[in-house]
């Protein structure tokens, strides 16, 4: 089971960027493709950005262009790089295995999440 830890969230104007980072326990993390979900206030958690074993990416169009998913499987560590933030960008985001994007992994239990708020 891996455990999972976010961090990077906070408060930013549209137009702003941050930088998420997750530290994931276990051996078998370089052997796990990784995702980035959120959840906006009030919806259902979504995956937004993929990445595989090889370093392949995949993303939902609403972040297409704008989010970059990365990952260090020396330090165990997946990040998701946001530019030019929008409002609608506020969420709770969290990592795991994806499960969407092409990818048909099974999530682990989920972290605390990392708050992002984009004001207007």
């Amino acid at each position: 089971q891996v455990q999972l830890v976010e961090s990077g969230g906070g408060l930013v104007q549209a137009g702003g960027s941050l930088r998420l980072s997750c530290a994931a326990s276990g051996s078998t993390f370089s052997r796990n493709a990784m995702g980035w979900y959120r959840q906006p206030p009030g919806k259902q958690r979504e995956l937004v950005a993929a990445i595989s074993t090889s370093g392949n990416t995949n993303y939902a169009n609403s972040v297409k262009g704008r989010f970059t998913i990365s990952r260090d499987n020396v330090k165990n560590t997946v990040f998701l790089q946001m530019n030019s933030l929008k409002p609608e960008d506020t969420a709770i985001y969290y990592c795991n295995l994806p499960r969407g994007l092409g990818f048909l992994s099974s999530p682990s239990s989920w972290g605390p999440g990392t708050q992002v708020t984009v004001s207007s």
